[in-house]
């Protein structure tokens, strides 16, 4: 090989490697689209929340926020179909995959903020509350859990970490055995709810 041609097969190799991450992200921002039906999208969009929590990159309230979104983005495909004898016109699915356009960069976008969920906590409550998550996480990504439940069981879990921040705050770091004995048993009713609505026959 002659060396103009090393040179070349180098510079090529180097631009690859800062092309393609940039590639890679640009794809998660916007998720693919291209030959995807409504219902595969929403999928995708669901197993990308569900790998966001599993793996801390979205709070409690971040998804709680998005599978909202994702709720209501169902509700309007079922009012589309309800006024076309369970079609959707052209115009329809474009609409629909415009505002999931807009859901996939504000998953991206929470994913990659400063705001994260801790996985590895070390008090017993902390567990408790990464257990939780990882429930959530589970129903989401096997499709027990629809968007709008994940968004109920989400929105409990950012209230009752937000306690557990304002009973620490006011305690120097630590909660009183009062307030952990308070905090077990929202947990237990939000344990009972997951398994309610990971049980009750509805998927996305």
């Amino acid at each position: 090989m002659k060396r103009t041609e090393i040179k070349f097969a180098v510079l090529s190799a180097a631009l690859a490697a800062f092309t393609l991450p940039g590639l890679a992200q640009s794809a998660d921002a916007n998720a693919p689209v291209t030959g995807q039906s409504i219902q595969q999208r929403k999928d995708n969009q669901q197993d990308r929340i569900a790998q966001g929590v599993q793996s801390g990159q979205l709070t409690a309230g971040e998804t709680a926020n998005l599978e909202k979104k994702e709720s209501k983005l169902n509700q309007e495909e079922r009012d589309m179909r309800s006024e076309d004898n369970g079609h959707l016109t052209g115009a329809d699915k474009a609409a629909l995959n415009q505002q999931q356009n807009k859901l996939s960069q504000q998953i991206y976008q929470d994913k990659h903020n400063s705001a994260t969920q801790n996985t590895d906590p070390k008090s017993e409550v902390g567990q408790r509350v990464e257990n939780q998550q990882d429930r959530i996480a589970q129903g989401v990504k096997s499709g027990q859990l629809n968007a709008g439940e994940a968004a109920h069981l989400e929105g409990n879990e950012a209230r009752v970490n937000n306690e557990i921040r304002n009973d620490r705050a006011a305690n120097g770091g630590k909660l009183t055995d009062s307030e952990k004995a308070q905090i077990n048993r929202q947990q237990n009713r939000q344990s009972r709810q997951i398994y309610q609505a990971k049980h009750n026959g509805r998927v996305r």
